[in-house]
């Protein structure tokens, strides 16, 4: 009896001094596992960039150096950006099963807003770039320095169907254009709505602000007019710029097919992008046609659905082609000057380009609605051409541009 027992404790001794062995044994392993792991981090070779994080975008100019440059590439805007919050440092069994680990970021409840489809742009006295979504619903007001960005809402602050257009005066007054509800709404600086513009309209687009003769411009696809409103209440409708047409066939000098956005020179004369007829048209402040320029092709210099369309400080008539996703730049009389872009995603290219505007800051706003997206350029006038050009002169370093190419006359175009 006496044997059996010791037996018993010996058995017990032995498994004591198994399980601490084995104790020890995993601790040194899970040490050298992580010294080798360590050691393995450290020898790791680090992690390549994504190609578009690589890229230099303050490279991007037009024409290429060592000509003068002209245009920049600044930066693009393609909704807000998505906040992250930290996760608590301690997940729950449920956070697991939802794959939030432990100290890992995981989005913000806020419900984010990016563009889907965006159209008109415009700008106020701030500097803020206001974007029309027509398949968000909503206009987008961001501030490009700061990323900050606000909306006006459908079901909010106003009732949107098929926002296209928009325009602003000097006094932050905004004017949006609805195609399927037939109208233009005004909202004052502080965005409230203030009034529906719709005597005469059958399908508002895109909308241009006179602020010297307070005259508001509405391009109607439908109608192929462009009508002309009092830009102050009661918002009268003042004249129609072409015959009505509702085949869209016609192509005399001063009539339309299919009119889809206008612009405003400092002289009051109003520039109209006949989209169906390719071509350009251009009116005084009393409606009395000028000139035109533009015909049919698939190259620099043509159209193929002219959309956008704008004028800078210097006289230059900046137009937005959709199907060429190509945005060209003309001299008054209608000659090529300059022109960026093409099909693709990377910056500088457009997937159908349908909005340019030039703002009192001389940066270049583009819309284009595949993917939702906004670019910024900045464009250098002729007296900054000038500048340069004379600095390169002094310093006996004068490059590939002549002076006829410095005064905005060149035909030179990127490669």
């Amino acid at each position: 009896m006496m044997r059996q027992e010791t037996i018993r404790v010996e058995l017990r001794l032995t498994r004591h001094r198994a399980v601490s062995l084995a104790l020890t044994l995993a601790v040194l392993l899970e040490g050298a596992v992580l010294v080798q792991a360590k050691d393995k981090k450290k020898a790791a070779p680090p992690s390549q960039k994504n190609f578009l994080e690589l890229l230099d975008y303050s490279k991007i100019v037009w024409p290429n150096p060592p000509a003068i440059t002209r245009i920049k590439y600044l930066s693009y805007f393609s909704g807000e950006k998505r906040q992250l919050k930290a996760a608590p440092k301690k997940s729950a069994w449920m956070d697991k099963l939802a794959g939030v680990a432990v100290g890992e970021a995981s989005p913000s409840d806020k419900l984010f807003y990016q563009l889907v489809r965006p159209y008109g742009i415009g700008e106020d006295s701030k500097g803020r770039i206001y974007v029309a979504d027509e398949k968000v619903l909503a206009v987008f007001i961001f501030t490009p320095e700061t990323g900050e960005v606000e909306l006006i809402k459908n079901g909010q602050h106003a009732r949107f169907r098929l926002i296209t257009g928009l325009a602003i005066d000097d006094a932050d007054n905004l004017f949006v254009s609805d195609s399927e509800l037939r109208h233009v709404l005004v909202f004052d600086k502080q965005h409230r709505a203030q009034a529906s513009i719709s005597q005469g309209m059958s399908s508002p687009a895109g909308l241009a602000v006179d602020n010297e003769n307070r005259f508001l411009y509405v391009c109607d696809t439908d109608l192929d007019q462009v009508l002309v409103y009092d830009a102050d209440p009661p918002y009268n409708l003042l004249r129609t710029i072409g015959k009505r047409d509702g085949k869209h066939e016609l192509t005399t000098p001063g009539d339309f097919s299919r009119p889809t956005n206008a612009a405003v020179d400092e002289d009051g004369n109003v520039y109209v992008s006949d989209t169906f007829n390719d071509r350009v048209e251009i009116f005084d402040a009393d409606g009395n046609f000028i000139r035109e320029f533009g015909k049919a092709g698939d190259g620099p210099g043509y159209f193929t659905r002219p959309k956008g369309i704008a004028v800078d400080r210097d006289g230059h008539i900046w137009v937005a082609d959709a199907m060429q996703d190509r945005v060209q730049v003309f001299s008054p009389e209608g000659k090529l000057l300059i022109w960026i872009g093409n099909h693709g995603l990377l910056p500088g290219q457009f997937s159908m380009v349908g909005g340019v505007l030039i703002d009192k800051q001389n940066r270049v706003i583009t819309s284009e609605q595949y993917p939702g997206r906004v670019q910024i350029f900045r464009y250098f006038t002729d007296e900054e051409a000038k500048a340069e050009l004379a600095r390169r002169e002094g310093s006996g370093n004068r490059g590939l541009l002549s002076a006829k190419q410095a005064d905005g006359t060149s035909s030179t175009t990127p490669k």
